[in-house]
């Protein structure tokens, strides 16, 4: 009988799958190299946020001047004490024959008790300072010394009452509210208030003067000054002297170099954080030993020129730093053989006292350098800063990964693709698989017919 052999259902799923196998290869060399460049965009990003960081510290150096700090010396602050600001000369100011702004007063003659009424009932008092009068009615159930001081420390602003107690009376006391000969003041009274009555220019029965309201007075440097009170404020430009007892005080202002040394310090810690970021995004590691089986490993910027340029350009802005004969070195700033930057406080210090403005000038050439590299790598943002309108820019790690990811669409979009063209090849293999099955079957069937109507399926024998 003669036989037409069929494809098995087993060897057709096998040669099914060789198939597919065959129709994916592409698809995850796709997705192979999708994943390659998402690995390059998580790089860029890791990069990107360290320059970031960077740039937020640089911030702080951007205006020296702002940040600069004085430091305030006195050789006796029982006589003198200064504050500055940060735009405060520097110098050695020389404070001599010192005498305090003092306040007027006034005290009463020895009464009862502070509690006990006052003869001659109530009536008012009238307070005289710098030309404009105040008045001040008391009535008869505030009548004592308790009384009275407490309705001129309530309605008054040109003096303060008080009473002093003694083994002998009680006496009001009026002091002035401020200091200086401004704040002289004279008293007029009626009634049980008229024993207050004090007036400097004419004769008085009533409060006795202890102490005359006088401006402070100094030589600052051989020039004689005078204020209403014990702060002088506008004697040299950005420091404020407060006086504090008569005699002599020498106040010194000279730069400190604490708020510029912490900001530079931040800086140096970030370039530092930025540049070991780019090297691990960059970084190649050979395999231990070809015995170990262990393969190399390898940053996934690996050879990349413009993360190489970037840590490059980083580590120039210290290593070629030098303004006004002052270099990054002599301030404390340096790059290691590992490429590591540090910062020595104690040495920008040393260097700050040598020669202020250069280290400055020094410290502002830093910006410079740095804020344009960080600023191509980053871009700026928009905004305004001080009434000027800053437009966006974008710098060239955005521009690296927006590439990136327009790549990697359209690595899916043709994975996607091959997908559909895949499917539609093997449906269509499938369908020819079982064509020929078909086919294979009935054409074994046909011959087991023809083999019986011939006979040659069966034999005959004679007897």
């Amino acid at each position: 009988m003669t036989s037409v052999a069929s494809l098995g259902s087993s060897q057709i799923s096998s040669e099914i799958a060789t198939v597919e196998t065959r129709l994916q290869a592409p698809i995850n060399s796709l997705k192979t190299q999708a994943q390659t460049e998402q690995a390059d965009i998580s790089a860029w990003g890791n990069i990107g946020g360290a320059v970031s960081t960077l740039s937020q510290a640089l911030s702080n150096i951007k205006d020296v001047a702002s940040i600069n700090s004085r430091s305030i010396t006195s050789t006796d602050t029982t006589k003198a004490t200064a504050t500055a600001a940060s735009s405060a000369a520097t110098g050695t100011y020389n404070l001599t024959n010192i005498k305090l702004a003092k306040p007027q007063e006034i005290y009463s003659g020895l009464l009862g008790s502070g509690a006990a009424t006052l003869a001659g009932g109530k009536g008012s008092l009238v307070f005289t300072v710098g030309g404009k009068n105040e008045t001040i009615a008391i009535g008869s159930g505030s009548l004592t010394l308790n009384g009275v001081a407490a309705a001129i420390n309530k309605q008054t602003d040109g003096a303060q009452a008080s009473v002093v107690g003694t083994s002998a009376g009680a006496r009001l006391v009026l002091t002035s509210s401020a200091t200086g000969s401004a704040a002289a003041f004279s008293v007029s009274g009626t009634g049980a208030l008229s024993q207050f009555d004090y007036n400097p220019s004419s004769a008085h029965t009533g409060e006795v003067l202890a102490q005359t309201a006088s401006n402070a007075s100094v030589t600052l440097n051989g020039i004689p000054l005078t204020s209403s009170t014990n702060s002088l404020g506008s004697a040299i430009t950005g420091v404020t002297i407060a006086l504090a007892g008569s005699g002599d005080a020498v106040v010194s202002v000279t730069s400190s170099p604490s708020n510029i040394s912490s900001s530079v310090q931040a800086v140096a810690t970030s370039l530092n954080a930025a540049i070991a970021t780019i090297a691990k995004e960059t970084k190649y590691a050979p395999a231990p030993s070809s015995a170990s089986g262990s393969a190399s490993q390898s940053g996934p910027l690996l050879g990349n020129f413009s993360a190489t340029e970037l840590k490059n350009e980083l580590l120039n802005s210290v290593s070629q730093l030098a303004a006004s004969g002052v270099s990054a070195a002599a301030v404390g700033l340096s790059v290691s053989s590992t490429g590591a930057v540090s910062f020595n406080a104690a040495s920008f210090a040393t260097e700050y006292a040598k020669n202020p403005t250069a280290v400055q000038n020094l410290v502002s050439g830093l910006y410079t350098t740095l804020n344009g590299i960080t600023t191509g790598a980053i871009g700026t943002s928009s905004g305004s800063a001080s009434g000027v309108v800053t437009t966006k820019t974008t710098g060239f790690i955005s521009t690296s990964t927006t590439s990136l990811n327009a790549l990697i669409t359209s690595l899916d979009s043709q994975a996607t693709q091959i997908s559909k063209e895949n499917a539609a090849q093997l449906k269509i293999l499938e369908s020819q698989y079982t064509v020929a099955e078909n086919v294979a079957t009935n054409a074994s069937i046909t011959s087991e017919y023809l083999g019986i109507f011939l006979g040659s399926g069966s034999s005959t024998s004679k007897g």
